[in-house]
């Protein structure tokens, strides 16, 4: 039998499920205000537009929590990558994801109090957490208050090539989201590891 693990203190729970929630509002936002028109009676275009900047203030903050919780408590160790053999790690489990997951074979990296996240784990969640989260809050910033944001760059509108970076970010974002709820589903059990960012125990 597995010995229960845990990994997941309060204030990561509280933060994980609040900054799902803000992501789930502010990619349904923006779509809205991408798609719908302005006259919109089914969601009104500024409505979206007030969410959407509600959700953002919030998601500063709470990345800002995440960044100096990370910093100043042992969580932040887990993203930390140590480069020395990780290329061969990468690649073990990039294999054990394609394939070996099919034919049954055992994990090549189980979690342990050590080690939260797999190499490939780590890799995603930080460039998610410390690169592509912090430039669409800064193009999300800038989408704010069009005043800080350059008038012109190379020969086009700064809000422009700003939303427009914003959009690109989204996506890809986006499509981390969706990867990532499908191999939450993945674990010991289809609810596992849902149920593990409920109790804190892995």
């Amino acid at each position: 039998m597995e010995e229960k693990i845990y990994l997941y203190p309060v204030w990561v729970r509280v933060w994980h499920w609040l900054n799902a929630l803000l992501f789930f509002l502010l990619v349904f936002t923006g779509l809205s205000m991408q798609y719908a028109a302005k006259d919109s009676h089914l969601i009104p275009f500024n409505f979206s537009v007030t969410i959407h900047n509600i959700c953002g203030i919030i998601l500063v903050i709470n990345f800002l929590f995440f960044a100096f919780a990370n910093r100043f408590t042992w969580n932040g160790k887990y993203y930390k990558i140590q480069l020395k053999g990780y290329g061969r790690d990468l690649w073990k489990q990039i294999k054990f994801y394609s394939w070996g997951i099919f034919e049954k074979e055992p994990h090549p990296f189980p979690v342990t109090k050590e080690r939260k996240f797999n190499p490939l784990q780590q890799l995603s969640y930080v460039i998610a957490m410390y690169l592509l989260l912090p430039l669409i809050i800064i193009t999300g910033l800038g989408l704010m208050f069009p005043e800080l944001t350059l008038t012109v760059l190379f020969g086009k509108s700064g809000i422009w090539l700003t939303d427009l970076f914003h959009q690109f970010l989204g996506f890809f974002l986006t499509i981390f989201w969706l990867i990532h709820l499908y191999f939450c589903t993945v674990g010991k059990t289809a609810t596992s590891n849902f149920k593990s960012m409920i109790d804190g125990w892995h």
